[in-house]
C-alpha cells in the first residue's frame, strides 16, 4: 500500500487487498441513494442540476442496505485500533447508516450538523429547504479507549471556546467549485473546510486518512495541505482523473507549517490517572481531601480511590455522591491541604505537575 495514492477501483474490491489495521482515519462520502424520479425545475423554467448520477442508483432499501454493511466492513478491518471513521450523509440515507455502523461494532461518538449557510432552496415550496448534512464520527468499537480528538485545536473554530457538534459552513461554490469544460466536475464535491475540521479534530500530522469513495479528492488536497498522508479509492475513471490533477497543485506544506500544526495538536494535554499522583509521591494513601463546595472529607486509598462516610470509588463518583448530584469533576471539587503553606490546595494543581514527570500512562 503506497500512501498519497489514487487507486481507481471498486472500494469492495480494494478495501481486502489493504493491510489490517492500515489507517488512522477514514472519511467516507457514500452514495446518498437520493431516489430522484423527476427532473428539478427552478420556477424560472431553468433546470435543477441534481444528482443523478449512476454511482446514487439502488434497487430497494435492501440493495443500499447490503452495500452499506459491506464496505462499513471492510472499512473496519482496514481502522487501527486506536482509529475513527467519519461518513456523512442526509436524510434520504444517514439513518439506515447509523443503524448499520452499530450493528458492525461501531460506537458512536459524536453526530454533527453541517449547517449549510448558502443551501438550495426548495423550489417548489412543498417542504423544508434542506439546509444541512449530518456526520457520524465513531470509534472503531465500545471498548476502544484512545482515539485521537484535538480538542484544543478545534477551539479555533470556535472563538476560543469548547468546539460544537454544529458547524456553519457554506457549501461547495465559487472558485471552489471544480469544472470540466463549464460543468460540475463532480456533482457532491465538499467544501475544503468541513474536511479541514474533520481532518484537525481527528488526526495528527503524519497520520494515513483513507477515503473510499474519494470523488473529486477535496480528502486528498486537505490532507496533503495539513501534512496528513492520505489514500483513495475512486471508481470513476474522469473522477480519479480530476482528484490527481487537483491534489498535484497542492504545494506541500513548508516546515514552519507542520510545526505549528503539531503544536496545536500537542496543546490537547494528557491524561493523568489518580492514582498517579500516588506513584509519585505528591499524595500518600490515609491522606484526607476535603469537597470544596460541601466541606465534606474523604480519605485516600492505596488502590486510588476515595473513601467517604461509606462510600468508596473515584475520585468523581464520590464527588457527585457527597454533592448529591449526578455528575462532578473530582480533579476540581477536591482540595488537599500544602505541607508548605497549610492552605488548601485543588487537587488539580497536582495534576498538573503530574503531567510534567515522564511516565505518564494517559
Amino acid at each position: 500500500m503506497r500512501p498519497d495514492t489514487v487507486i481507481h477501483g471498486d472500494c469492495l474490491e480494494v478495501l481486502p487487498s489493504l493491510p489490517e489495521k492500515s489507517v488512522d482515519a477514514i472519511f467516507a462520502d457514500p452514495p446518498y441513494n437520493l431516489q430522484l424520479s423527476k427532473e428539478l425545475w427552478r420556477p424560472n423554467l431553468t433546470k435543477v442540476d441534481a444528482v443523478d448520477d449512476d454511482w446514487d442508483q439502488f434497487e430497494s432499501f435492501a440493495q443500499y442496505d447490503r452495500f452499506t454493511e459491506a464496505w462499513l466492513s471492510a472499512c473496519r478491518r482496514v481502522l487501527k485500533d486506536t482509529g475513527t471513521i467519519w461518513v456523512i450523509g442526509s436524510y434520504h440515507n444517514i439513518y439506515r447508516v447509523g443503524k448499520i455502523l452499530m450493528d458492525l461494532g461501531y460506537w458512536m461518538l459524536n453526530d454533527i450538523i453541517w449547517v449549510k449557510t448558502n443551501p438550495m432552496p426548495n423550489f417548489r415550496g412543498v417542504r423544508f429547504t434542506n439546509a444541512h448534512e449530518i456526520l457520524l464520527w465513531a470509534k472503531k468499537s465500545e471498548k476502544q479507549k484512545r482515539y485521537t480528538f484535538n480538542h484544543q485545536a478545534m477551539k479555533e473554530f470556535h472563538e476560543g471556546k469548547q468546539a460544537r457538534s454544529d458547524w456553519r459552513i457554506p457549501i461547495c461554490s465559487g472558485r471552489e467549485r471544480l469544472r470540466v469544460e463549464g460543468k460540475k466536475a463532480h456533482s457532491t464535491q465538499k467544501p475544503e473546510a468541513l474536511l479541514e475540521r474533520v481532518i484537525i479534530a481527528s488526526t495528527r500530522v503524519g497520520d494515513l486518512i483513507l477515503d473510499p469513495f474519494f470523488g473529486s479528492g477535496t480528502t486528498g488536497a486537505v490532507a496533503k495541505r495539513l501534512g496528513r498522508r492520505w489514500l483513495g479509492i475512486e471508481l470513476d475513471e474522469d473522477y480519479v482523473r480530476v482528484a490527481r490533477e487537483r491534489i498535484a497543485r497542492v504545494p506541500a506544506p513548508l516546515p514552519e507549517l507542520l510545526e505549528e500544526l503539531r503544536a496545536r495538536e500537542k496543546t490537547s494535554k494528557p491524561r493523568v490517572p489518580f492514582r498517579r499522583l500516588l506513584e509519585l509521591g505528591l499524595l500518600r494513601p490515609g491522606d484526607i481531601l476535603i469537597e470544596k463546595r460541601t466541606g465534606a472529607e474523604a480519605t485516600v486509598q492505596k488502590d486510588g480511590t476515595l473513601s467517604a462516610d461509606g462510600i468508596s470509588g473515584s475520585i468523581h463518583k464520590v464527588a457527585a455522591r457527597v454533592n448529591e448530584a449526578p455528575a462532578a469533576n473530582g480533579w476540581t471539587s477536591w482540595q488537599y491541604r500544602d505541607s508548605a503553606s497549610g492552605g488548601l490546595e485543588l487537587i488539580d494543581g497536582l495534576r498538573e505537575r503530574a503531567r510534567g514527570v515522564a511516565g505518564n500512562d494517559g
